[in-house]
C-alpha cells in the first residue's frame, strides 16, 4: 500500500514538473511574441516617416533618384517580409539605405541647413531610440524563451506543440548611419 502511495506521489511530482515546464515555455513564447509587437509598432512608425524624408531630400537634392529609389525598395521589402528572420534582414537594408541618404548631407549642404530634413532626421532618431529599446526587450525575451525551450522537460514537449525557434532581432542603429546635423 505504501508503495502505491509512493508511486502516485512520484507520478504527481513528475506531472507537476512537466506542467510547470510547459507553462513556463508557453509564457516565455507569449512574452517574446508580445515584445515583437512592440518592435513592429516602432518599425511602422519609422516606415511612415521614410516617404516624408525622401520627399524632403528630393526637394533639396533632385538628382539623387538612385539613393531615393534604393530607400523605397528597401522600405517596401521590409514591409512585405514574412518571418522575423526576413524582417531583420530587410530592416538592415533599410538602415543601409538611410546611411546612404544621410551621406547626402555632405554633398548637398542645403539638406543640413535646417528645415524639414533636419526635423525629420530628429524624429527618425527618436523613433530609432524607441526601436532599440524595444529590440533589447525582445532579445531578452527571446533569450529566455530559447533557454526554456532547450531545458528539460520542455525540450521533450517542444514536439508536442509548435514552439518554433525565434531569431534575435539585430539592427544597425540608424542614428549612427545618418550623419548628425549640428
Amino acid at each position: 500500500m505504501v508503495a502505491v502511495y509512493a508511486g502516485l506521489g512520484a507520478f504527481a511530482l513528475v506531472a507537476a514538473w512537466l506542467v510547470t515546464g510547459y507553462q513556463g515555455l508557453v509564457a516565455a513564447r507569449n512574452r517574446a511574441e508580445g515584445t515583437w509587437n512592440g518592435i513592429e509598432a516602432q518599425l511602422q512608425r519609422r516606415h511612415a516617416l521614410l516617404p516624408e524624408l525622401a520627399d524632403a531630400v528630393a526637394a533639396l537634392a533632385p538628382g539623387e533618384t538612385e539613393v531615393l529609389g534604393r530607400l523605397e525598395r528597401a522600405r517596401l521589402a521590409a514591409q512585405s517580409a514574412g518571418s522575423a528572420f526576413e524582417r531583420a534582414d530587410a530592416e538592415r537594408r533599410v538602415a543601409a539605405a538611410l546611411g546612404a541618404l544621410g551621406a547626402l548631407v555632405q554633398t548637398h549642404p542645403a539638406l543640413g541647413a535646417g528645415g524639414t530634413f533636419v526635423e525629420l532626421q530628429t524624429r527618425l532618431a527618436r523613433i530609432d531610440d524607441d526601436l532599440q529599446a524595444s529590440r533589447r526587450l525582445y532579445n531578452a525575451d527571446v533569450r529566455l524563451y530559447l533557454t526554456r525551450r532547450r531545458r528539460f522537460p520542455p525540450v521533450v514537449l517542444v514536439g508536442m506543440e509548435r514552439f518554433p525557434e525565434r531569431p534575435y532581432f539585430e539592427l544597425d542603429q540608424t542614428r549612427e548611419r545618418i550623419l548628425a546635423v549640428a
